[in-house]
């Protein structure tokens, strides 16, 4: 069911985005992973592997949960319930890492596969609203408003977590540098900030849909119905392809953000101040590459905008990859920063293009499934080579292999007829 245009409704949607992105970019990518591996872990080649195995425990259990709860949620109503629980997961999960302490790899893990899996199930259901808010001539731009406001999110509170933890000799709000104290002190903002920032979207993105009046089916219900689609999905055939090429490529991105600091902490021997002006760098290029491109999206459709996106990130990878100076590194930090970003907003919005009406939320499942069924593949072999090899750069090596062969698989999408499948009304 269409919500009605209002700009009131875009802005708090896309407050999700930024909500919940200081999640990836201070407790994935930048710093907790790091600090996982340095600190928590016995050394940085067991912390990368350890931390792999977290990534591919959440991507299968999101694999795995996120078709039948859009089902549930399409069902029965339940789109905006389910936003809101897996949000307060991520958020006790974040809060929970900060009493994790150097050595308890194992309770580590576990909050933040967690909180990782909230974070990824959360996504789910905010994506699912973007086909019923957004005008089908503004759905490219208005997914990258949400993605540049993501990284405008992540901006500032890595900011504020270098300003207050991590730069002064004495940390702010009582908090000391012993144990870790100040970095662990990160998931703390995290968790606040996601709590704070989440609720207008809880408060004026509506729920339109009728709940219905018998729930004790459901759930059999939604198992039946995905188990259904999965048969029937392949009248959809655009929907499929590019998800089979979107399962590709974005196992390459996933693991890019995953290892990203770890990956400059360890090869390049960045500091973690240096790590943090990293992060900031990657998220102003990136929340630029997202609403500028949003536009171009709109322009040129979602398909093209990708391969073009896909273009950057592979020759970013080959850089990162085969340097050895710091600059290099940061040419090819820039380059990723500024082409993930209309890679993940472009994909959103031609999944909205080809969806099909009151499907939402199952078929956001399934957009959810083809960016998990496989994404422990990158981790995976990321781990495993890295231990093979005993270096950090054949582990880093694998998102080519990633990247090249989903630009490959996309070729084979059209978008006008994808659309045409979809007949959503205008």
């Amino acid at each position: 069911m269409k919500i009605p245009y209002q700009k009131r409704v875009i802005f708090s949607w896309s407050l999700y985005d930024f909500a919940n992105q200081p999640f990836t970019t201070l407790i994935v990518t930048f710093i907790y992973g790091t600090y996982f591996t340095q600190a928590i872990a016995e050394n940085e080649i067991i912390g990368t592997a350890l931390w792999s195995r977290g990534i591919t425990i959440t991507g299968i259990i999101v694999a795995i949960l996120s078709p039948i709860m859009g089902a549930m949620a399409d069902r029965g109503g339940f789109r905006k319930f389910f936003l809101i629980s897996w949000t307060w997961v991520t958020v006790i999960g974040a809060a929970m890492l900060f009493g994790v302490l150097p050595g308890e790899v194992t309770k580590a893990l576990f909050w933040f596969v967690l909180a990782n899996i909230g974070f990824e199930m959360g996504g789910v259901f905010c994506n699912a609203y973007l086909p019923d808010i957004a005008p089908h001539e503004k759905i490219g731009r208005i997914s990258g408003y949400g993605w540049s406001f993501g990284y405008v999110g992540g901006l500032i509170a890595l900011a504020l977590s270098f300003i207050f933890f991590i730069q002064p000799d004495i940390p702010w709000f009582g908090f000391t540098k012993e144990l870790g104290e100040n970095i662990r002190a990160v998931n703390l903002l995290v968790a606040i900030w996601f709590a704070v920032f989440s609720l207008p979207t809880f408060i004026w993105v509506k729920e339109l849909r009728t709940k219905p009046n018998n729930k004790k089916k459901i759930f059999s219900r939604s198992l039946k119905q995905t188990a259904s689609t999965f048969r029937e999905i392949k009248k959809y055939r655009e929907i499929v392809k590019f998800l089979i090429a979107r399962l590709i490529y974005n196992d390459g991105l996933i693991t890019i953000f995953a290892f990203g600091g770890i990956y400059a902490a360890g090869t390049f021997q960045f500091t973690m101040e240096e790590i943090f002006l990293f992060g900031i760098v990657l998220n102003i290029t990136a929340g630029i590459g997202a609403f500028s491109m949003g536009f171009l999206d709109d322009i040129l459709g979602g398909k093209k905008t990708i391969q073009l996106s896909l273009i950057g990130l592979i020759t970013a990878t080959i850089i990162a990859v085969t340097c050895q100076s710091r600059m290099w590194f940061w040419v090819a930090g820039v380059m990723i920063g500024i082409f993930s970003g209309p890679n993940q907003a472009s994909s959103r919005s031609l999944m909205a293009r080809f969806v099909p009406e009151d499907k939402e939320n199952e078929f956001f499942g399934f957009f959810a499934f083809s960016g998990k069924a496989t994404a422990f593949m990158g981790p995976l072999l990321l781990g495993l080579f890295t231990e093979m090899f005993d270096s950090q750069r054949a582990g880093i090596a694998i998102v080519l292999v990633f990247l090249v062969l989903g630009a490959i698989l996309l070729t084979s999408v059209d978008e006008e007829q994808g659309m045409k499948s979809a007949n959503r009304n205008k």
